[in-house]
């Protein structure tokens, strides 16, 4: 499937801005690329949320857009890098490390991809997941928020019933990003790819897929230790 087209994110063009725990940007068009995250339930303590949340809130009041790659680097070592390192200490019972549990988040996914979206690549931790893609034909205002209650939603109900349980899988937000460039694309493809090394995690841990080079690398496919 051809993964190359592209739509940068347009700061002159309609944004709908919506809060609720976190700040969302939807934008309407047909290939808009987003880099979306959300955790599992236990994966983060709500305090240290709601203090990274100020801490964000501040910084951008202080550093409106357009950003030059400095301050870029800023905001990513921050935010999204501090975050990252909270999630991948491995907080809470972390039932993605189960291969079955996240397989059922990796079919998901790829369900609709070419369809509703084009995935560009995602990784399913333990705790957590990443995923680039371009969502497709977005001429609604809340495409994106209602793709991720259809991924949240469904992948919830088939996990808690595969592990006999029922309640809240996911933290009730998450978090996303309209990319803004080829080089911001580009630091988000090598951001997910990158991951798992960062997280020290085995071969057993995680799903990543490529779907730039049409690639899925899971457990089944690797030896376990």
């Amino acid at each position: 499937m051809e993964q190359t087209w592209f739509e940068p994110f347009n700061p002159h063009d309609y944004i709908l801005y919506r809060e609720h725990r976190l700040p969302h940007w939807e934008q309407r068009g047909d290939g808009i690329c987003y880099f979306v995250t959300w955790r599992l339930d236990d994966a983060l303590p709500a305090g240290r949320l709601r203090v990274w949340m100020a801490e964000r809130e501040e910084w951008m009041s202080a550093h409106p857009e357009p950003w030059d790659a400095s301050t870029l680097n800023d905001y990513n070592e921050r935010f999204p890098e501090r975050l990252e390192q909270w999630l991948d200490a491995g907080a809470g019972e972390c039932v993605l490390r189960n291969p079955a549990m996240a397989g059922i988040v990796r079919d998901a996914l790829l369900h609709f991809d070419g369809q509703r979206y084009r995935l560009r690549t995602f990784v399913v931790m333990p705790n957590h997941v990443h995923v680039l893609f371009n969502l497709r034909h977005a001429t609604e205002d809340t495409a994106l928020s209602r793709l991720l209650k259809s991924w949240k939603g469904y992948t919830a109900t088939m996990v808690n019933r595969a592990l006999g349980r029922s309640g809240p899988l996911w933290q009730e937000d998450y978090w996303d990003r309209i990319v803004r460039s080829e080089s911001h694309l580009s630091h988000c493809e090598a951001y997910i790819r990158d991951n798992p090394r960062k997280a020290g995690l085995s071969p057993c841990e995680f799903i990543f897929y490529d779907g730039v080079r049409g690639s899925l690398d899971e457990p089944t496919t690797k030896p376990c230790a």
